[in-house]
């Protein structure tokens, strides 16, 4: 399954590759690193057993029948008779579910699959040693159209397709997901742009890639990972993985490889050139697509905050001399706000304070809106002397194994520094590491 789920362009994660015995905290402990939201499925495989026969799946109270009920209908696909899919809840408090891998693994949508009985009278111990490809190959189908991916059989070509744009998507990542390329997607949709929105249906063509090579971008000041990807229209995961970078850190004047979508998204124009905002836009996003500065686009439309408004019409300077020379932000950095950011963990993860943080941008309150562009200086004196904490703010997806590997140092040092008692994280929450 999990090889499968990798073909298809699913991201996965595995929790043992071994005949390895664990208890009941430990396989915990494995699952809750990868799951951050309500949109992750947690897929818990077992064999049954006491006298009976057939599939059955159990799903957790906090969720629908859906997923559940697509898994038995693709394993009676392959031949396997079904009992049921249910919800069990703990006896001793009924709003609690029952078994404790679907229980403790909230907020994911977790199922627990009993493929057959062990002890069967009937079929079910043959089905096992004859068909147990074909069930698992039966969820990652489920699965797959669960989540609006394109279900492409072992060794099997899609033609012409269609597949439904989600949350995170863009069309290099689609084009490599059906190694296809980013302008037959274009071509087969008519699209005049690599602009896609979530719920959109696009046709998917069977034909070989023409444009899956790489371009090269030299890093400048004020670049971000994030800003290059949102240039590009990748994710900043698909660029780090393509430069093998360990960390969001990256310096003026390195090299990285970009994907070649037919557009690098940045354009130089020759005069003043008219801009609409968009959704998701910020100033530097916008500086970054026009090889300009944010300082040149505030000063050529009078703008005296960085907050943008979907629909504001901006002038985009075609000479950036004339504008300014962008010197305030030479010794700053930049940061777009997440999601449970404030201030206050701004500051502390930067080792500036609140007051600076609010100078530096020109705010009159503590409000942050997701997305908003910081300046943080980087040429003051901190409170202590000029030392800063060395500190990191938990961003969706980590892990303290993975904190513990970026910055080289154990897991039980974090845990320690911090007093954790668990291993659980928190996107925002700020971690102290030693």
């Amino acid at each position: 399954m999990y090889n499968r789920f990798k073909e298809l362009g699913i991201p996965t994660f595995i929790t043992r590759t071994t005949d390895t015995t664990l208890n009941p905290t430990d396989r915990i402990n494995t699952i809750t690193p990868y799951v951050s939201s309500s949109d992750d499925i947690v897929i818990s495989n077992h064999l049954n057993a006491g006298g009976g026969d057939g599939a059955e799946v159990v799903y957790a109270l906090r969720n629908n029948d859906m997923l559940s009920k697509m898994i038995l209908d693709n394993i009676e696909a392959t031949g396997q008779n079904i009992r049921k899919w249910y919800q069990r809840s703990l006896p001793s408090n009924q709003n609690q579910d029952y078994y404790y891998i679907i229980r403790n693994t909230s907020p994911a949508e977790s199922v627990l699959v009993e493929y057959a009985f062990l002890d069967s009278t009937k079929d079910d111990r043959n089905q096992i040693r004859n068909d147990w490809e074909k069930w698992a190959e039966a969820v990652v189908k489920a699965v797959a159209e669960y989540k609006g991916y394109n279900y492409v059989a072992p060794g099997g070509n899609t033609v012409n397709d269609t597949y439904t744009v989600q949350k995170g998507d863009s069309l290099w990542s689609i084009a490599k997901r059906f190694n296809v390329g980013v302008n037959e997607i274009k071509s087969a949709n008519n699209l005049s742009s690599n602009l896609i929105s979530v719920g959109q249906q696009l046709v998917i063509p069977g034909v070989a890639p023409s444009d899956q090579t790489n371009v090269t971008y030299v890093v400048q000041k004020g670049d971000s990972l994030w800003s290059i990807a949102n240039a590009n229209n990748i994710t900043v995961d698909e660029l780090a993985n393509l430069n093998d970078l360990a960390t969001n850190t990256i310096y003026v004047g390195q090299v990285l490889q970009i994907p070649n979508t037919g557009n690098s998204g940045i354009t130089t124009p020759d005069v003043d050139t008219v801009y609409i905002v968009q959704k998701g836009d910020t100033l530097y996003s916008i500086a970054l697509k026009y090889n300009t500065t944010p300082t040149a686009i505030m000063n050529k439309n009078n703008l005296t905050s960085n907050v943008l408004s979907v629909g504001q019409t901006l002038t985009i300077p075609g000479d950036v001399e004339s504008t300014g020379n962008d010197d305030d932000v030479i010794n700053t950095n930049t940061y777009i706000v997440q999601r449970g950011d404030s201030l206050y963990s701004i500051s502390m993860a930067y080792g500036v304070s609140v007051d600076d943080l609010k100078r530096a941008n020109n705010l009159t309150t503590d409000v942050l809106t997701i997305g908003q562009l910081l300046t943080i200086p980087t040429d003051i004196e901190s409170s202590n002397g000029g030392t800063t904490s060395n500190l990191y703010v938990v961003q969706k997806g980590d892990s303290l194994w993975s904190i513990a590997n970026r910055f080289g140092v154990s897991i039980n040092a974090i845990r320690m520094m911090n007093n954790l008692n668990s291993d659980i994280l928190s996107i925002g929450q700020t971690l102290i590491i030693p």
